[in-house]
């Protein structure tokens, strides 16, 4: 069964097309291979106007919804969950400021990034502190010239590419408990002082992640993201948003794994016949379609919740949950059914396989998610 609309089902397979003929696997590949941005997808995406997709119509957008958005999601990371973030994590920190921004900021902000001009990312995470992000050290000190920022914070996904401002969660009330001495500061990447390496990691190489080094970095007043001692509130609104939004992209990209294995399982030719004639291979791909549809549907649900305003913490966890660790299972299962081609970069599993073993830890790793579900169960 279908479980979308017309209109749905329309703008699903026009983000497929547009991937398949405007940005196509092999360009995924270079990217990934040279550890490079994708300026030129992204700025072909800026043109398409999808970045308008959740922005409000009051403030230049489109208003649509975060089903559509998960959609978008999904056919973008078709050929790898690394290109999807480039555009994920530059709309997690739009819609803060959507929603927590001032007029000014919005004004000078939304049009820019809806034009592909500048990009967003989201800076929490830091050495001492990870799934327990509360525990940030990185101290802002409130000056007369503006917010004085020192310290290191690390995982900062697509902070060194160009034009990009970092929505960056400090601590900026040392006498404050532990959640309410948090604030959100808006920090150009080129601002000076400010010491940005990208990071030789195994996943997410072109779109990259980072360490970034803070050594009295001085931003203006006017870069406060809502009001200081409320940042956990603004880094934790847009949790939801971000992980349906890496669910429908882990779905999006395990699709693909499936379908490029049984490509190959139909090619491979072995013992005189194709290898998907083997009960043991066709068993295996048929489990691996079962899970990424199971999937599919754990996030589509939990997007028509958020959609339509409905209170679903659980449904996004289990979303966010299942997705990742499907396309951890079908790419290792993946990489089997390829063998020693398998470990070639240019059979795109040896890539798919990669961002799998990301999937499980970055956006709350999966031990956090089943925190959050089994909070919800009741005797």
């Amino acid at each position: 069964m279908n479980f979308l609309s017309d209109e749905q089902e329309l703008w699903r397979s026009t983000v497929a097309r547009f991937m398949e003929h405007e940005i196509g696997c092999d360009y995924v590949l270079k990217c990934d291979l040279a550890r490079e941005y994708p300026y030129e997808a992204y700025n072909k995406v800026a043109r398409a106007g999808w970045l308008r997709l959740l922005i409000p119509e009051e403030q230049g957008g489109d208003g649509g919804s975060i089903f559509e958005y998960a959609l978008m999601c999904e056919g973008l990371a078709r050929y790898g969950f690394d290109f999807a973030t480039a555009f994920m994590v530059s709309t997690f920190t739009a819609m803060n400021i959507v929603k927590f921004g001032t007029k000014a900021q919005q004004e000078h902000y939304l049009p820019a990034y809806m034009r592909g001009d500048i990009r967003f990312s989201i800076s929490i995470s830091e050495p001492s502190s990870g799934s327990d992000a509360a525990s940030t050290r990185t101290r802002a000190l409130h000056t007369n010239e503006g917010w004085s920022i020192k310290g290191q914070k690390l995982w900062c996904s697509g902070a060194a590419a160009r034009n990009v401002i970092i929505a960056m969660l400090v601590r900026s009330d040392a006498e404050a408990s532990k959640h309410k001495g948090l604030t959100v500061l808006l920090v150009p990447n080129d601002t000076p002082r400010i010491d940005i390496r990208k990071l030789p990691t195994m996943a997410r190489r072109a779109t990259g992640t980072t360490e970034i080094f803070l050594d009295d970095v001085l931003v203006p007043h006017e870069n406060l993201l809502g009001e200081a001692g409320n940042g956990w509130s603004i880094i934790t609104d847009h949790l939801e948003l971000e992980r349906i939004a890496v669910a429908a992209a882990y779905v999006g990209n395990a699709q693909q794994a499936v379908s490029d294995a049984l490509t190959y399982a139909h090619q491979r030719i072995q013992f005189e016949r194709p290898i998907f004639e083997f009960q043991a291979i066709k068993h295996m791909l048929a489990d691996m379609q079962t899970a990424v549809d199971a999937a599919r549907l754990l996030v589509y649900r939990a997007a028509d919740m958020a959609s339509r305003e409905q209170y679903c913490s659980r449904e996004v966890s289990m979303a966010k949950l299942f997705a990742s660790e499907t396309l951890q299972t079908v790419t290792r299962q993946g990489m089997q059914i390829l063998g020693g081609h398998s470990m070639l970069p240019e059979s795109n599993m040896e890539r798919y396989f990669r961002e799998g073993m990301q999937a499980t830890i970055g956006g709350g790793t999966s031990q956090i998610q089943r925190n959050i579900i089994a909070r919800t169960m009741k005797a």
